[in-house]
């Protein structure tokens, strides 16, 4: 394969993340390399269902495939295929039992998944209630949430040597006598940070919503009723937590379990990370994704898809995908019979914005919705054929007489299709992620010897380069921006079609993600991503919608939801490594420049003065604000003393930093909490220290002057337990993700994931 066609950001993604290393993090092979040792590994699986198998022959068929960027597997395929750890699954799902063993069972076992570099799914279900007898101890149950820390922290200790990181997905389900703390057990976003959350919603739920009636909280122990809700509130409040910081989403069990092909061996409780592969116990993912924009050929006007390319790369790819199945060195004896038991793979596409892009086609179109359903139909039905056709070869999976497909044609792989996120993938690929629109046309990229340069979408620099206008003037429009829906210049047709993710109304997410799920064994990955002024009442709208279409769950994200993300468009990163926010007034917002300047102050200002009493005195703190937010603190000390150096000091730092775009929560979190040994010796006092009363004010101040009031928590029914308080009404604490933490870039939100399209860090691992 030519190197030419792998990016320079690929490569530096492929280094650092897949190509194999010596002890002294020297890289041992090239990208050619990486392939074929990928290529030689799932080829050699011929071998054992046909002893005369031309595996050179095979190998050369994968190897050509993957080289040419038709197909890749998951991440764990391309890094430890051929290589001593072996580990070839992307996801795994694993009980919890309500026990102490079992839990601590599947502390372990997790472990070691991470270990591996696998993510996992957890439903925490079956776990008695918070405050419930336990029989043998004479003791009270701690519950779930209590549980989910000590995954979380477990999972903290595991670092898997720097090339995946352990995620986790927490499942509760919504008639669980803790539901309310689970929704909001992630309001401060520093708790639980390696867990997404979803809460898993059943259609009696979903009918009592619409119904505007209560339904039952069932004791997962006694399976009896022992209290009851307002489905309609409580459904407000996982919309109200989801506006907020995009947690916690919904699954729709009972549309996974309509789909469990094989009830006998039990209910499917949960997803991986990323919500689109619902698993048994044990079972593990097995994924790998289509290039769309491979698919296509040119024509005298135009492109259109190639169907007999695809389909043969559909059915190498189902080939490929059943061997991964034989060769993988799972983590867990218990994982490799149930994933040998059920043969579940799952293959999907990445490419998809792209290829609607290169046919002219707006991704927020009913031509686009009807050309999903037919490319994925497609897919489905090709992918289906290809396992018919291993069947007759290699014979169906062990537990198909007992599964629900019995009575149809032969099948080698209990499901066949899923679509992934693919964000490592796709950079590698150099296409848009998944099904995902595109997010931003372009961003600015972070070289590794500290300058930046400007990465614009490739179609949309061949469009540019096509109509002459692509120049260093429209590029830096179009970073600041992150769309091209405002350069004038740009002709309107060609603004028509390059819509990206928020040109794009949250309705037409939904549409396009029901049009792949309809065709779609598992479920289909996807972010909703919402504008920062969307109300409260579209998020709902859309989780309604998500139901009514026959979607299995729904992710969303409300941009600028975490108080700390910063913007994700226009961004640069700074000589501290840390990235700003660019601003109007200063022209380090564009490439090449290494600093960050405060705005000037305003002329006018208005303010609060507030006295706090501190440890040797008082302590006079004044907080002025323009139309830009706080811009100014000042204090002064009473006749008593205090410091009043130091505390000058700490407020034209606060000051220097509002004006520069640091986040007030930041600034917060960096002063509160700091003791000065005078308050130590007197009762009664409000702070800290002064730096804690200056925190503690310019906080307060902040409320006051933001534009919207914040709404109360809906509250509780029926039963005597309330529903907790919402985020707003606490000071919000920083965003487990809102740049990349290792190279400080842009992260995205897509996929039911976060990814760094800069480095290839994945939340999702």
């Amino acid at each position: 394969m030519p190197v030419g066609e792998i990016s320079t950001n690929a490569m530096t993604v492929l280094e650092k993340r897949y190509l194999a290393k010596d002890e002294n993090g020297d890289l041992t092979e090239n990208v050619e390399g990486m392939f074929r040792r990928v290529a030689d590994t799932i080829a050699s699986a011929d071998a054992n269902y046909d002893n005369t198998a031309d595996i050179s022959k095979l190998s050369d068929e994968f190897y050509e495939m993957m080289t040419e960027l038709r197909f890749l597997p998951n991440s764990p395929t391309l890094m430890n295929a051929g290589r001593t750890l072996g580990q070839l699954s992307a996801c795994f799902v694993l009980p919890v039992e309500d026990s102490m063993e079992g839990i601590f069972d599947s502390v372990k076992n997790a472990a070691l998944i991470h270990k591996s570099g696998g993510g996992t799914g957890f439903s925490f279900s079956r776990l008695r209630q918070s405050g419930s007898a336990v029989r043998s101890t004479g003791g009270v149950a701690s519950g779930p949430i209590s549980f989910m820390k000590v995954f979380n922290a477990a999972t903290e200790a595991v670092k898997q040597g720097g090339t995946r990181r352990g995620a986790n997905m927490g499942v509760l389900r919504i008639d669980h006598p803790d539901i309310l703390d689970f929704i909001n057990c992630k309001a401060d976003n520093k708790e639980i940070t390696n867990f997404n959350i979803s809460v898993g919603i059943t259609e009696a739920f979903m009918e009592a919503v619409e119904n505007h009636s209560d339904y039952d909280l069932i004791d997962p122990k006694t399976k009896q009723a022992v209290g009851h809700l307002s489905a309609e509130k409580v459904f407000d409040m996982i919309v109200d937590h989801a506006w907020k910081n995009g947690e916690p989403g919904i699954i729709f069990l009972d549309r996974l379990n309509r789909d469990n092909v094989i009830p006998t061996m039990g209910e499917i409780e949960s997803t991986n990370p990323c919500g689109e592969q619902p698993l048994l116990p044990y079972e593990s993912c097995n994924l790998g994704s289509i290039n769309l924009v491979k698919m296509l050929r040119k024509t005298l006007i135009g492109y259109e898809f190639d169907f007999g390319l695809l389909g043969e790369t559909v059915e190498k790819a189902v080939h490929f995908l059943d061997n991964v199945i034989d060769v993988n060195n799972y983590p867990l004896e218990k994982i490799a019979e149930t994933t040998r038991a059920s043969r579940k793979i799952g293959l999907g596409i990445m490419g998809w914005a792209d290829a609607l892009l290169m046919l002219g086609i707006p991704y927020n179109s009913d031509e686009a919705v009807e050309l999903a359903e037919r490319v994925m139909g497609y897919i489905e039905n090709t992918g289906h054929a290809a396992s018919a056709k291993l069947a007759e070869q290699r014979g169906t999976f062990p537990l198909f007489t007992v599964s629900t497909m019995k009575d149809g044609v032969d099948m080698r792989n209990a499901t066949v299709t899923t679509i992934a996120p693919t964000g490592t993938l796709s950079i590698i690929a150099g296409c848009s992620s998944g099904v995902e629109p595109v997010f931003a046309y372009a961003f600015i990229r972070n070289i590794m010897d500290g300058t930046e340069m400007i990465e614009v979408n490739p179609v949309l620099t061949e469009k540019l380069k096509e109509l002459g206008l692509y120049n260093d003037r429209i590029l830096r429009k179009i970073v600041k921006e992150g769309t091209i829906a405002h350069v004038e210049e740009i002709p309107e047709e060609v603004r028509r079609v390059f819509v990206c993710a928020h040109d794009i109304e949250p309705v037409d997410h939904i549409r396009m993600q029901a049009a792949f799920q309809r065709h779609t064994d598992n479920a289909v990955s996807k972010t909703v991503n919402f504008p920062k002024e969307a109300t409260r009442s579209e998020v709902r709208d859309v989780y309604m919608l998500a139901y009514k279409e026959g979607c299995k769950g729904v992710t969303i994200y409300r941009d600028g939801s975490r108080e700390e993300q910063v913007l994700n468009i226009g961004q640069v990163n700074h000589e501290n490594g840390k990235t700003g926010a660019p601003s109007p007034w200063n022209s380090a917002n564009l490439p090449g420049y290494g600093h960050i300047e405060p705005r000037p102050r305003p002329d006018v200002t208005r303010g609060f003065t507030e006295k706090v009493k501190i440890g040797c005195g008082s302590l006079y703190v004044t907080v002025n604000y323009d139309e830009n937010g706080i811009c100014e603190v000042f204090t002064s000390t009473g006749k008593a003393g205090g410091c009043p150096s130091q505390s000058e000091a700490t407020a034209r730092l606060v000051s220097v930093a509002l004006r520069s775009g640091i986040s007030i929560n930041e600034v917060y979190d960096q002063l509160k909490g700091i003791r000065c040994p005078s308050t130590i010796r007197q009762q009664g006092m409000s702070c800290t220290s002064c730096p804690d009363a200056i925190a503690k004010v310019v906080m307060k101040v902040s409320r006051l002057i933001e534009d919207q009031p914040k709404e109360k928590a809906a509250p509780a029914v029926k039963p005597e337990k309330k529903l907790p308080a919402q985020a707003a009404d606490v000071p919000s604490s920083a965003s487990e993700i809102h740049a990349c933490p290792e190279c400080g870039s842009v992260v995205e939100h897509e996929g039911g994931c976060v990814i760094c399209r800069n480095c290839g860090f994945s939340k999702c691992g």
